[in-house]
């Protein structure tokens, strides 16, 4: 694919709580024995992007482990490769990012130095599959700037006050974009996807930069908005977005749902995930488990039901766990 991958993935969400004191969103354990981030690496080697960098900030330690080799997602290759950037204090800059465009314009260089036409820009924290080469082929046959991949949300609109919210016309241009508001009067949601070209992405960034502005959504999309073409890809297969707690329970739940478990792990193209030298999961006697997922490592004495057990948990004789998560 003629596109160089980026994953922003060092913010943080009060509304995680809990939940990301020690590890960052995009680290977060998902669905048994995956990270959050797992999901969006492995769309872009299912997509053939060959290069692809990661940016990290808040609580990078464990996303860092996870990322140390490149090879559970095909990356380890003499052309292309996973890089993982975090801020970096210079003669010229002694700050952390300070947004997602600051972010971008810190590593500046990576892209300059790159030779892949366009850019395909995705956060660690979505749970979906999605083919980057049909937004890609979207966005040249628009003529598009910027291409959004968009979501309808009309089935929980509850959810769009965590979401850039879009209005678009006939063709698929936005004409309107809001983010986070208090009330959506659109059901179309942007799911924190873009496709940009390389040499567009720099100058945008540069005169962001010049005017001391940091945040990709409002100073880039919005700002522009009736200035560059700006267009919404229609996604129309499952996508979840892990930045609160209620979010990460419920798409965590989601899983024991076998179509939406087989869409994940059963059809092509696969997911991926670093994967460690544990033994399978040990049922006792007396051991009882009904719709759960139950990962490799464990040990089950008592009774599960409708659970998510990751790695290494342990499950003592009489203990019930009912419609919960335990973490590793």
């Amino acid at each position: 694919m003629r596109a160089l991958g980026i994953i922003l993935a060092g913010g943080n969400s009060n509304r995680m709580r809990e939940l990301s004191n020690k590890r960052a969103i995009a680290a977060m354990p998902m669905a048994g024995s995956y990270r959050s981030i797992d999901f969006s690496l492995s769309n872009m080697t299912n997509s053939h992007i060959q290069r692809v960098a990661v940016f990290t900030q808040y609580n990078s330690r464990s996303l860092n482990e996870h990322l140390s080799s490149s090879k559970w997602w095909d990356f380890g290759r003499k052309q292309g490769g996973l890089f993982v950037f975090t801020p970096t204090i210079t003669h010229t800059n002694s700050y952390w990012y300070k947004g997602t465009a600051d972010a971008l314009y810190q590593n500046l260089n990576f892209l300059k130095e790159s030779h892949e036409p366009y850019v395909v820009i995705a956060s660690g924290d979505g749970i979906y599959k999605l083919d980057y080469n049909k937004v890609l082929e979207y966005h040249i046959e628009k003529g598009a700037d910027i291409t959004v991949v968009c979501k309808d949300l009309k089935d929980d609109p509850s959810e769009l006050d965590r979401f850039g919210v879009i209005k678009t016309n006939d063709d698929g241009r936005i004409r309107e974009f809001e983010e986070k508001p208090l009330v959506a009067d659109s059901t179309i949601a942007s799911i924190g996807v873009y496709v940009v070209r390389r040499r567009q992405l720099i100058e945008l960034l540069e005169n962001c930069a010049k005017e001391e502005r940091t945040d990709f959504v409002k100073d880039i999309l919005i700002r522009h908005k009736g200035v560059k073409k700006i267009y919404a890809y229609m996604m129309d297969s499952y996508w979840s977005n892990i930045s609160d707690v209620d979010a990460y329970y419920r798409t965590n739940m989601d899983f024991l749902n076998k179509d939406i478990r087989d869409y994940f792990f059963k059809q092509y193209p696969d997911i991926y995930s670093k994967v460690d030298d544990l033994p399978p999961a040990k049922y006792n006697r007396g051991a009882y488990v009904k719709n759960s997922l139950i990962s490799s490592g464990c040990i089950v004495n008592g009774s599960v039901e409708n659970s998510v057990l990751f790695k290494e948990v342990f499950v003592g004789t009489n203990s019930t766990i009912k419609n919960s998560i335990v973490l590793n």
